[in-house]
């Protein structure tokens, strides 16, 4: 082997080793962004993504998120071959506040505070008006971690409401949504039924 061809070598093996580096570099950052604004469950390197839209006050959402979700974490999640993205999706102020309280309460907690939060939707939305809603879910977030003040400074975080309601318009746009739950599999909006056996024969199709 001449001298020009391992020069030629060496030239595209630093290329490739860059772009890789670039690559890595740049799936890290979104990774990482992405953990910051949403609720994240599963590992960043997984193949499928598996994004959730959602109205934290919608009885369709609430059987999703106790029915579907749990066999999504079992077979898909747990093996490493799918990561589950929760995004606020508010259809009303209930929703939108209930949202809020998610992104105020600690990142170990989030998923519990999903679960909790759509086992007593019942319990929360049953109020004639937003005050006695918000007394509802000031009680419910009490037991995860978020006292009365924290609640009440967290319902007029501006920083927060304004990633919500940014993130809702983006996904309106992106993914045309017409009601919730919306899944997301690959960046491909789901057709049909959304149920376990659908997603999972969508998800078959990329393993």
């Amino acid at each position: 082997m001449n001298k020009e061809n391992i020069k030629s070598r060496k030239k595209n093996l630093i290329i490739t080793l860059i772009i890789l580096a670039l690559f890595l570099t740049f799936n890290n950052v979104k990774s990482s962004e992405t953990r910051e604004n949403h609720v994240v469950f599963g590992q960043d390197n997984a193949l499928i993504k598996i994004k959730i839209l959602s109205s934290l006050s919608c009885p369709h959402c609430a059987k999703f998120h106790l029915e579907v979700v749990p066999k999504l974490k079992e077979e898909y999640v747990k093996t490493g071959k799918a990561q589950l993205i929760f995004i606020d999706f508010p259809l009303d102020l209930a929703a939108f506040n209930a949202s809020k309280l998610l992104h105020c309460s600690d990142e170990k907690m989030q998923m519990k505070f999903l679960d909790i939060i759509y086992e007593k939707q019942d319990n929360w939305t049953s109020g004639s008006n937003i005050e006695e809603i918000n007394l509802s879910l000031k009680k419910i977030v009490k037991n995860l971690g978020i006292s009365p003040s924290e609640f009440d400074k967290c319902l007029v975080n501006e920083i927060i409401s304004d990633k919500i309601l940014n993130y809702r318009i983006e996904s309106t746009q992106k993914y045309a949504i017409n009601g919730t739950p919306t899944i997301i599999i690959n960046e491909k909006k789901l057709e049909g039924s959304v149920n376990f056996k659908n997603i999972k024969k969508n998800i078959e199709k990329l393993i």
